[in-house]
């Protein structure tokens, strides 16, 4: 049987048929690279816009957690700014490609250099994603381990905190014969930054003027009797139980399980030698005082494995009596009463034989805008942050002032710092970028001269470590415990010696050093539930009235699978359509019902014109449940009207007359006032009932009624 010869034109349709062939897989591959060469580089963005300052190992941390645990509906920000620019990218570029089919020449080059050029740009995006989280130095650390010795030691010569480490074990420290008492004052989110200018703040109006005036009649090391000097957050110590784990230990905590996650465990770096374990080795009474629950981040396992405190948290002023069984406001409960709590703790240990180090956190400056307590003034007007401040501000002068009365002072030091700067989202908008943010410091009564008073001191809150003790009274053999330097010495701080920006780098890489005294269980099951967390919850929205349009939001059934606690719901309120009108959305934090059971929120239009809403006659708005770890879930969204109020009979206000408004924004006098002309009303104290119960508000009851549990 003889082969029958192939034709030439049946060479050339099977040359066809594979040119077609090399063609649409040409074509898939070119559009592939291009593709993914757009998702790198938007999801990128997008990492860059959520986390301005994120390193290798938060971002395998947020890689090990679940879809669920993704607060402020992160996912869905993601597919709307890295997957739907990608996708939008990608169908134009194969529109494109059908266009420019028949033009032969110019889709050929385009077919040879649009995958070349989407692999460099890939390979630029990914080196420079490399570079600034610091993946190089991670890897190189986590994957080969610390170097050995020749005794087969671990070798941490090539480690910064670990070749800069004082261990206060083996450092000598000589006590007074006469110990001096220490009160340490944590100041939540409290920088020196709202000073004025000319006392080495950054605001235009003092916002701290009491804070201001103890600090620089006291110690703060600037030098200046009239300027403020504080100390530098490194990585490690921008959050409350990092900064007093910094200031106490004199070391940033570097974990891999996430900043408020050392709950989890049962023991806080066993092996470190603590501010609180020294104390107690030398026969103190420890006691740490706050307000909210001890537990959240770590604390209680921290100060109740160094240093044995006794642990008087919001729990604790529930036990005892001090506040109402039901009683509960913001974090726990707000400072004015822990104050009076704290001056009869301090009478009470004063009176006792051992010298006592009280420890105290106060929590109503927290972000976001802190929280307005009965004696708060509105000296900044519809700045709440600021007049928070200032209350605070005031609160702890009066402190001062009644501890300066009391018997015990003498032997007295007492140490007043922020313990990080703000995260608040707005309120250090107007700081020029080359201010350098640092946290309120200063020392009362210590027992130590400064070696060079005139001198300027560059310091971070480790220093504060050494410092407490040589202010205390302590001798300390070489001036330096942990990272910190004792700064009434003359020895150099590492700031001072290296400079911020090296401090900077070098604290915010992967230290195995630290990795190796963390001592962290990974696989326990407090740490598996919380990766395995999920929030639900519901939001109901109320109008209280047609004529002011405000509205009630209330959150209820929320339940969190992992942790017993869930923080305040907020409300996040923006006008616009686009995604960066969204991202600039101005956060309402709801307030916790006197039995615990539900949040809830009052939104009036007054409230979003202070807030910084020009026009809130339409807005878009969000409700978050938000866990004890400060992630937030979307339960619900809609859009609401909040136009001109209107008196009773549907009319507008007119221009020039003064009207007397309820807190809901209804306006309760129809028979209108000259601007000029004083009007004297009734105020009626209802501020223990809920807003369900006040007068008006089921007016016009539920235009938006349960939202869906959010699935999550």
């Amino acid at each position: 049987m003889t082969n029958k010869p192939v034709t030439e034109s049946e060479t050339r349709k099977k040359g066809s048929i594979v040119g077609k062939i090399f063609y649409i897989i040409a074509n898939i591959i070119v559009v592939f690279l291009a593709g993914f060469a757009m998702l790198l580089f938007f999801s990128y963005r997008w990492m860059n816009m959520t986390w301005k300052r994120l390193s290798i190992d938060e971002l395998l941390f947020q890689l090990t957690m679940p879809l669920e645990g993704t607060g402020g509906g992160m996912v869905e920000k993601y597919l709307q700014h890295a997957l739907l620019p990608t996708i939008i990218g990608t169908v134009i570029l194969i529109v494109l490609f059908l266009f420019l089919r028949k033009a032969k020449k110019l889709y050929r080059v385009i077919l040879v250099l649009l995958p070349i050029a989407s692999i460099l740009f890939s390979v630029y995006i990914v080196h420079d994603a490399w570079v600034r989280l610091g993946a190089d130095k991670y890897f190189s650390k986590v994957l080969s381990g610390p170097a050995k010795t020749a005794d087969g030691e671990d070798d941490f010569s090539d480690d910064f905190i670990a070749q800069n480490y004082a261990n206060p074990e083996d450092t000598t420290l000589t006590f007074p014969e006469q110990k001096r008492n220490l009160i340490y004052i944590f100041l939540e989110s409290m920088e020196m930054t709202y000073a004025d200018t000319a006392n080495g703040g950054a605001f235009e109006e003092n916002v701290i003027p009491e804070l201001t005036q103890l600090s620089e009649e006291n110690v703060n090391f600037s030098g200046d009797p009239s300027k403020l000097n504080g100390g530098i957050s490194y990585p490690g110590s921008t959050w409350t139980i990092g900064a007093m784990f910094a200031q106490s230990s004199g070391l940033p905590l570097q974990i891999d399980i996430g900043e408020n996650n050392m709950n989890t465990q049962e023991t806080f770096f066993p092996g470190i030698t603590t501010l609180g374990d020294i104390l107690e080795d030398n026969g103190y009474n420890n006691t740490l005082m706050i307000g909210s629950d001890a537990t959240f981040g770590g604390r209680r396992v921290y100060y109740s494995t160094h240093g044995d405190y006794n642990i008087e948290d919001y729990n604790y002023a529930v036990e005892q009596g001090w506040i109402p069984s039901d009683y509960r406001v913001w974090w726990g409960y707000e400072d004015e009463k822990m104050i009076a709590n704290a001056k009869n703790e301090l009478t009470r240990l004063s009176q006792e034989d051992q010298p006592f180090n009280f420890t105290m956190l106060t929590v109503d400056t927290h972000f976001e805008d802190g929280y307005v307590c009965d004696i708060c003034p509105d000296t900044f007007g519809d700045n709440q942050y600021a007049n928070v401040m200032a209350c605070s501000s005031k609160q702890i002068y009066d402190l001062i002032e009644w501890i300066k009365q009391q018997d015990f002072y003498d032997n007295t030091t007492i140490v007043i710092s922020g313990d990080h700067p703000t995260m608040d989202s707005d309120f250090c908008n107007d700081v020029p970028e080359d201010y350098q943010r640092r946290v309120y410091t200063a020392y009362i009564n210590p027992a130590a001269e400064i070696a060079d008073p005139t001198r300027e001191r560059q310091f971070s809150t480790f220093d504060q470590f050494p410092t407490t003790l040589a202010a205390m009274g302590v001798q300390i053999n070489g001036d330096r415990l942990g990272l910190g330097t004792n700064l009434f010495s003359d020895v150099d701080t590492l700031t001072e010696k290296y400079g911020y920006e090296k401090n900077y780098d070098e604290l915010s890489a992967k230290s195995l050093y630290m990795q190796s005294i963390a001592d962290l269980s990974l696989d326990n099951e407090a740490l598996s539930a919380l990766r395995d967390s999920s929030v639900s919850g519901k939001m109901t929205t109320t109008m209280t009235s047609e004529q002011a349009h405000s509205y009630y939001f209330r959150f209820s059934d929320l339940t969190c699978s992992a942790v017993n606690k869930i923080r305040p719901s907020i409300v996040k309120v923006w006008t616009g359509d686009t995604e960066e009108d969204e991202e600039n959305a101005v956060t309402f934090t709801s307030s916790e019902s006197t039995d615990g059971s539900f949040h809830h929120l009052l939104l009036t239009r007054e409230m979003l014109i202070a807030a910084g809403i020009q026009d809130p006659s339409v807005v878009h708005v969000k409700g978050y449940a938000v866990d004890v770890n400060g992630l937030e879930y979307e339960i619900a969204s809609l859009t609401l009207e909040f136009p001109e109020p209107t008196l009773a009979n549907g009319e507008p206000k007119q221009e020039g007359r003064f009207y007397l408004m309820d807190e809901f924004g209804n306006v309760i006098n129809d028979d209108t006032v000259p601007a000029d002309e004083e009007v004297e009303a009734d105020s009626t104290d209802d501020s223990d009932l809920m807003p369900e119960e006040k007068q008006g508000l089921s007016e016009n009851p539920e235009i938006f009624t349960e939202m869906p549990d959010s699935g999550q």
